[in-house]
């Protein structure tokens, strides 16, 4: 008895489009695209969807996924330290009036 993998199937174009849109693929940032047609909708409507090679060259294109990156916490310190610095500048001047 031989084992035989299953072909590869391809991400639809709802998959490839949601993964694009969530920040998945990292091309863009979290958020629902707003576009007027968006992707695949302009090949489904002339008659001609994306046919399975072309998802595979797609899929095979795509930006592998990245971790969501961390904010820094470095401007709110200095900002933080900014008004800190600033607040007792104000009381020595106000005390020395």
């Amino acid at each position: 008895m031989t084992y035989r993998a299953a072909p590869y199937e391809p991400p639809t174009v709802d998959r490839i489009r949601s993964d694009i849109s969530s920040g998945m693929t990292g091309e863009k940032v979290d958020f629902p695209d707003p576009a007027a047609a968006p992707l695949g909708t302009d090949e489904e409507a002339g008659g001609h969807a994306p046919t399975m090679q072309q998802r595979r060259m797609e899929d095979a294109q795509r930006p592998s996924p990245q971790p969501p990156s961390e904010a820094s916490q470095g401007p709110v310190i200095f900002y933080f330290g900014f008004a800190a610095v600033l607040a007792v500048a104000i009381m020595c001047f106000a005390y020395l009036t």
